[in-house]
C-alpha cells in the first residue's frame, strides 16, 4: 500500500469514528446507552419484520446470546421492548419495540439521518477513492494487488457468525 492509500483509509476511519461518537452522544442525550440504541434500531430495522429473536439480535449486534439476553432484560425493564412468545415454536421468543421504544427510536433515527446527510457524501467519497483507487482527480493510486485467496496471503477476512444455540425465526421462501 502507498502512503496515499493509508491516508485515505485513516481519513475514512476518522470520519467514521466522528459519526460513531455523534451517535453515542445522541443516544446518551436520550438517557440511552449506545448499545440500547443499536438494539432498538436492529429490531425495528430487521429485514421483513419489526421483531427479532434473541439469536437474531445477537447476530445483528455481533454479541453472544447471553449478552443479548441481558440487553433485552434491560430494555424490557426500561419499557422499550416487550417479549412475545412465538406461535409456531414455544421455545422461541420474539422481541418487539413498545410505543415508548418506537418514539425514542424515531427521535434518534431522525437526528442520525440528518447527520448522515452531512457526513454521508464525505464517507461515500472515501469509499469511492478506495474502490476505484483514486486519491483525487490529480493523481491516481494503485489498487492493492489481490492474491487468488483474497486481499492477502492469509485469505479473506470473514465475520464469525453467531453460533449460539438460541432460536432463529424460520426464513421465508
Amino acid at each position: 500500500m502507498t502512503k496515499s492509500e493509508y491516508e485515505i483509509l485513516a481519513a475514512f476511519r476518522y470520519e467514521l469514528r466522528k459519526y460513531l461518537h455523534f451517535s453515542e452522544q445522541a443516544a446518551q442525550q436520550e438517557e440511552l446507552s449506545p448499545q440500547k440504541y443499536q438494539a432498538l434500531l436492529a429490531i425495528q430495522g430487521f429485514p421483513g419484520r419489526s421483531e427479532v429473536t434473541i439469536g437474531e439480535l445477537a447476530e445483528q449486534l455481533q454479541i453472544v446470546a447471553h449478552s443479548a439476553v441481558g440487553l433485552v432484560d434491560r430494555l424490557e425493564d426500561d419499557g422499550l421492548i416487550r417479549r412475545q412468545p412465538s406461535k409456531e415454536d414455544r421455545r422461541c421468543v420474539f422481541v418487539k419495540l413498545t410505543p415508548r421504544g418506537k418514539t425514542i427510536l424515531e427521535k434518534l433515527a431522525s437526528v442520525h439521518r440528518e447527520e448522515l446527510e452531512t457526513v454521508g457524501p464525505l464517507l461515500t467519497g472515501f469509499l469511492a477513492r478506495v474502490s476505484t483507487g483514486k486519491k483525487s482527480s490529480k493523481r491516481d493510486l494503485k489498487s492493492p494487488k489481490r492474491t487468488s485467496r483474497g486481499a492477502s496471503d492469509r485469505g479473506p477476512v470473514e465475520r464469525r457468525p453467531n453460533a449460539s444455540p438460541v432460536c432463529y425465526a424460520p426464513e421465508e421462501d
